[in-house]
């Protein structure tokens, strides 16, 4: 009988300060308007720690801990010492933390990038070799990240990008020496849905504006010929000049 995953979260330790609030006091605290979908049933919490940190902590997940329960309150209530902060009265989900606990192996971030908050399991926080090992999305996501990874193609997943105004996750984002790809794995339903063929168009045409190489693949395509959608990001990758030197801070 398979093990059924526990939903995990790895969150973001945005100041240094904040760190030993955390450790003390055990909570961590997350705004609802902006709280990942599997917030409610999240069971374990990890640590994503930012250039901010000493090195042996920077662009790592490296601890861990048992959720115990959620509440809302106010931004005031958890900080009542900021009382002119700009979010004061905004809600925010206060996680209630066991023992923080340190991962057997820290989990890097191969290269500089914005992460907000994972969703991911705790099985994959004992087996994750890098940062985007972590993401718990879609099958077809998976499926397309295992892929490339089998053909050592490094993807960055969940890239977060800001152009023209716009906020936009890419499902996978790929850079090579003369520009950059965009890979996306549309789910059937939506995709079809003409008010969704609009927003992606116009997404697709604002990306490509600001230097992305737009590769969309439907989920027939991703499910039964996969070997042709690599063949295609290769394809794309070698006419770009290469992968980029993985390294180097792109985003």
């Amino acid at each position: 009988m398979p093990i059924r995953p526990q939903p995990a979260l790895v969150g973001v330790v945005p100041r240094k300060e904040l760190w030993p609030i955390i450790q003390k006091e055990k909570w961590y605290h997350i705004p609802v308007e902006s709280a990942p979908n599997n917030i409610s049933f999240v069971e374990y919490l990890a640590f994503y720690f930012p250039g901010c940190f000493n090195k042996e902590f920077q662009h790592q997940v490296n601890y861990y801990a048992k959720v115990l329960k959620i509440n809302t309150l106010k931004r005031i209530q958890l900080f009542p010492n900021e009382p002119k902060h700009k979010n004061a009265d905004k809600n925010y989900y206060q996680l209630h933390l066991g023992k923080i606990k340190e991962l057997p192996d820290p989990i890097p971030s191969k290269k500089w990038r914005r992460i907000i908050h994972i969703p991911t399991s705790k099985q994959k926080l004992f087996t994750a070799k890098e940062i985007n090992d972590l993401w718990d999305t879609s099958p077809l996501e998976e499926k397309m990240y295992q892929a490339l990874k089998k053909q050592k193609i490094a993807a960055e997943r969940q890239v977060y990008v800001q152009v023209g105004g716009k906020k936009y996750y890419l499902d996978f984002g790929i850079f090579c020496r003369k520009g950059k790809i965009d890979v996306e794995c549309d789910g059937e339903k939506y995709h079809i849905l003409p008010e969704a063929l609009t927003k992606d168009r116009q997404r697709n045409n604002q990306l490509t504006s600001f230097g992305w190489q737009v590769l969309r693949f439907s989920g027939k395509e991703i499910i039964h010929d996969i070997k042709k959608c690599v063949s295609i990001i290769s394809k794309t990758i070698y006419n770009l000049g290469g992968l980029y030197d993985y390294d180097v801070a792109l985003l």
